[in-house]
This record gives C-alpha cells, structure tokens and sequence, in this order.
C-alpha cells in the first residue's frame, strides 16, 4: 500500500542478491550500471513519474516486466512493456 493511500496498490519488487557477485566486467555490464545510474540520478532529483524496465536473464531463457509509476500511467507503460517483450521474445528465434 502506498504512503497516504487506503487502497492496496500492486508493487513489482525484485529481490537482490545478499552479497555482490565477482563478475568481469565486460561492455555489456558497463553499459546496464549506466543505464540504472542515470535513471536513478534522475528519480533523486525528482524529474522522473514512471520507469519501466524489461530485464532478460543472461542465458536468454527469462524475460521480466517491472514498473513503478502513477496509476496514470500504468496501462500505458504495461502496454510498452508487453509490446517490447513480445518483440524481444521474437528475437530469440
């Protein structure tokens, strides 16, 4: 449930691992950190409403949805992300 907020509200959490992985770090990681950095920079300073993300799993063999955003926005960004996954789906084949 949200702060302020007396109906329940779905909430897409994503557990991390306890302790960090030794990874090399190669471009395609470099290129990920980069990504959530500045998506996380921008929440800081509040110029962010909604952020959707599609993470696929290395092996290629999971894909998820994850979203935080206004009810304003949910079915929009649920939309995007279900059209992006379909097209990532596609090109594994």
């Amino acid at each position: 449930m949200l702060a302020g907020t007396s109906s329940p509200e779905r909430v897409n959490v994503a557990r991390l691992p306890t302790r960090a992985v030794d990874v090399e770090a190669d471009e395609n990681i470099a290129s990920l950190i980069a990504v959530l950095q500045d998506q996380l920079a921008l929440a800081r300073e509040g110029k962010l409403r909604s952020v959707a993300v599609v993470s696929v799993a290395a092996d290629g063999g999971a894909v998820g949805t994850h979203w935080s955003c206004t009810n304003e926005d949910i079915v929009s960004l649920i939309g995007k992300l279900t059209v992006l996954t379909h097209d990532l789906m596609a090109s594994r084949s």
